[in-house]
């Protein structure tokens, strides 16, 4: 009885895997170094609250995350964060945007910058920078045409397919105590 329990629940696990958000190795097989254009790098793809940057590169470069107005300028003289370890994780905890440069001089004029936009994670409402959910107005104009002809329209993040740890682990939880039920082991 106790190995049906077991393997029922080996079972479980491999039916239902927790899906954890996505790691994003920042300038894919060329890292963190000169030469990349890091827009273009972050262009294609949707960074997802959970999602994880990872940063790789050699003791000649460091990454900084800034603000805005740092990253426009160049200037790290105010960085939120800084990295030297080569092997930089930082993972996504909230959706908006951030910001990451080399502080090294002539780096990041050299183009070792790069900006995201970080998503909500699906069921994760966005909010301000006030920490309260934003307000949709109720009839909302269209944007003016721009040069193209097109309109400019905002499309809704697209879902990353990440859930997070404590839905996974519940998930797991409840299948392992149905399972449990069925077969007799609580009862």
């Amino acid at each position: 009885m106790a190995s049906a329990i077991a393997a029922s629940f080996l079972v479980l696990l491999l039916a239902f895997p927790t899906v954890f958000g996505a790691d994003h190795e920042v300038g894919d097989t060329s890292g963190w170094a000169l030469g990349v254009n890091y827009n273009t790098w972050a262009s294609g793809k949707t960074f997802t609250v959970g999602d994880t940057l990872v940063f790789k590169y050699d003791s000649t470069h460091q990454v900084d995350e800034v603000d805005e107005s740092g990253y426009n300028s160049c200037s790290s003289s105010n960085s939120i964060k800084n990295y030297q370890d080569g092997n930089s994780k930082i993972e996504l905890t909230s959706p908006g945007k951030r910001y990451f440069l080399c502080p090294i001089s002539g780096h990041c004029a050299g183009g070792m910058k790069l900006q995201i936009n970080v998503a909500a994670a699906s069921g994760t409402p966005p909010t301000t920078p006030s920490g309260t959910p934003p307000t949709t107005p109720s009839n909302p104009s269209p944007s003016p045409p721009s040069e193209s002809g097109s309109t400019n329209t905002t499309s809704p993040p697209k879902p990353s397919g990440a859930v997070t740890v404590s839905s996974g682990i519940g998930l797991l939880v409840g299948s392992f105590f149905v399972s449990a039920i069925m077969f007799g082991f609580m009862g």
